[in-house]
């Protein structure tokens, strides 16, 4: 046994990098040769706004670059001023009362605080069948079973398919649990992702109060990861928070992030909000973890948030992504996909692999190697996604009629 297997737990020892990183990894290591070619790679992989945040914000964050004290420790949960704006957001955007000190917790980033939540929720165990559990969505972010697995948790997968409509009935997955010989009082906490990372879907208000209403007959944690709650092309389907359904305060918490709405996925900046004992009790997790997020930015975003400027930002930037939809769509079309039932939220399209391909993985490879374009197989975001690939549409108009253009000539028809 060398040191590195003695050192590290078998879990981490499994892990292999992070989907996207490993994909950039590799892209990098093509590009002198793709570009020789005339295919310098267009990434259509990660799900990052590409535009410049707005300039309001970063006008903000000079300003508090001079204010005394600003470059101290700020605190775990957040400066007051942040927390304040955050509740007043909730407020304005879904109907939702907030306490700022009890009931809301600054993360840096929602990934970083839905890994600490599953970590300080679960304990590891050995036995298979006596492990805490953790419903996830199948398929969902590629990083919610890395957490639960580093966690020494079992995940088990909330399957959402085109037959379910996305959305399985929760009781019914339990059944299915408890056939495959779990038992359900292991379940800690059950997690949902809508708008959906990778699908780009929503659910009804209807759906999302049967799985309130479960959680809370069975006194289990409910977690809505609410990421993309901003981006959306429609307002009949305007994203909702769970705390606008009966009874979620309950037993649920909410994560949001200000990555995706204001293209500050470098800031690392979200919130966690929701029922006050469990959001009081990850607080005190996290102040072992980290001394809080730097203070600028919290003013920054704290100003940024309910104002005007913040509010353009969101509808120019949602307008940008309809129109990026709609050429990449038109494209799919005429290289054969068919993609009429085009989702309102996010910057994703999921779609089914080329019929003369047999897993996702090759085709991606191929799409990559031979036209220098970047997509995600299915399966890197669960079991249910082979056999599919996720194109995130961030980046320039231009780049994407490219997209259509390379599959057109190098043969990548449907």
């Amino acid at each position: 046994m060398n040191l590195e297997e003695k050192t590290f737990n078998k879990e981490v020892m499994s892990l292999d990098t992070y989907i996207m990183f490993k994909l950039k990894e590799i892209t990098t290591k093509l590009t002198p040769e793709l570009t020789s070619r005339g295919r310098k790679p267009i990434s259509l992989s990660m799900g990052a706004p590409s535009a410049n945040p707005p300039k309001y914000v970063i006008d903000k964050l000079k300003e508090y670059l001079d204010k005394d004290g600003i470059h101290s420790y700020s605190v775990p949960k957040g400066e007051k001023p942040f927390r304040d704006a955050i509740s007043v957001w909730m407020k304005r955007r879904f109907g939702v009362a907030m306490d700022p000190d009890k009931e809301i917790f600054s993360l840096i980033g929602s990934k970083e605080g839905i890994a600490n939540l599953v970590r300080f929720v679960t304990t590891p165990k050995e036995n298979e069948f006596e492990k805490d559990i953790i419903l996830v969505p199948d398929p969902c972010y590629a990083s919610y079973w890395q957490f639960i697995k580093c966690s020494g948790a079992k995940g088990y997968p909330i399957p959402l398919t085109k037959e379910n409509n996305y959305m399985p009935d929760i009781e019914d997955v339990v059944k299915n649990l408890e056939k495959d010989g779990y038992n359900k009082n292991n379940i800690k906490m059950v997690i949902v992702n809508y708008p959906n990372n990778p699908l780009g879907v929503g659910a009804t208000r209807e759906y999302l109060q049967s799985v309130v209403d479960f959680c809370r007959c069975e006194n289990i944690l409910l977690a809505s990861d609410l990421a993309y709650s901003e981006l959306y092309f429609d307002e009949k389907e305007k994203p909702f928070s769970i705390f606008e359904l009966n009874g979620a305060k309950d037993i649920a918490v909410e994560f949001f992030s200000f990555s995706k709405p204001y293209a500050l996925t470098g800031w690392r900046l979200g919130w966690i909000c929701g029922n006050s004992d469990i959001v009081q009790r990850f607080g005190k997790g996290k102040s072992t973890i980290d001394n809080g997020i730097f203070k600028a930015m919290q003013y920054a975003c704290a100003d940024l948030i309910n104002s005007k400027e913040g509010d353009n930002y969101i509808v120019w930037g949602n307008e940008n992504y309809k129109k990026k939809q709609a050429i990449i769509v038109k494209g799919l079309k005429e290289l054969g996909w068919n993609v009429d039932n085009v989702p309102h939220t996010t910057f994703y399209l999921w779609l089914p692999i080329p019929r003369k391909y047999d897993n996702a993985f090759n085709f991606c490879e191929d799409l990559l190697k031979k036209s220098g374009i970047v997509a995600v197989p299915g399966n890197a975001f669960g079991d249910l996604g082979e056999g599919y690939f996720r194109l995130s549409f961030v980046c320039s108009d231009e780049e994407l009629q490219e997209v259509v253009d390379r599959m057109k000539a190098d043969g990548f028809y449907y």
